[in-house]
């Protein structure tokens, strides 16, 4: 039987269809499935094997469901913001709709906090009034502030060194790249992808 709270919350989703991507709500805590199978065995019911993210800490399960069986999806909301300034260790945002300003530390963000530059816009996600994660770009152009010198005649296939950007991420890049350049990073893998 639903409870009257639990429909407020969200309304009920099957795992029949469960999608990659979909966010449900567990134990108090908003999950995203990453993968999803459907069984149908010889003998028993059928189920649904997942694997499931913590959108707040990151960790991974699996659970499985039973065929048909509901669970609340969660309720998120997005809203485009943009990083104004910092103060302290808090970085300001202003709502690009109604111009408030919501004061996020580093560890609200998570660890795309070191791609976050003054002016970027980002989706900040909310969960019943909470921040749950900050989405910035899949890729930016940074500029390169502290690397070894490139030598003449390094080559894109002559392998890589560390670079510093401007907002204190390291990444690897080919060899050739010197300190004031701007790079491009993919933000989901941490990886350069060419020159700017």
């Amino acid at each position: 039987m639903l409870t009257v709270a639990r429909l407020v919350k969200g309304f009920m989703i099957s795992s029949n269809d469960f999608r990659t991507g979909m966010t449900i709500e567990l134990d108090g805590e908003v999950w995203r499935v990453v993968e999803f199978l459907h069984v149908k065995p010889g003998k028993g019911s059928a189920f649904v094997r997942t694997k499931l993210k913590n959108v707040r800490g990151g960790n991974t399960v699996d659970r499985t469901f039973r065929a048909g069986e509901t669970v609340p999806q969660a309720t998120l909301e997005k809203r485009l913001m943009q990083h104004t300034y910092k103060e302290g260790e808090q970085l300001i945002f202003m709502d690009m709709e109604t111009f408030e300003e919501t004061r996020l530390t580093p560890e609200q963000i998570g660890d795309r906090v070191k791609y976050i530059t003054e002016g970027m816009e980002v989706n900040v996600i909310f969960w019943e009034g909470q921040v749950l994660e900050v989405e910035v770009p899949t890729s930016v152009v940074l500029e390169v502030t502290e690397t070894d010198p490139g030598v003449k005649g390094d080559t894109a296939t002559g392998g890589s060194k560390p670079a510093t950007v401007e907002t204190g991420a390291q990444v690897m890049v080919p060899l050739f790249i010197s300190t004031g350049e701007r790079i491009r990073i993919d933000t989901r893998n941490d990886s350069y992808t060419g020159r700017e």
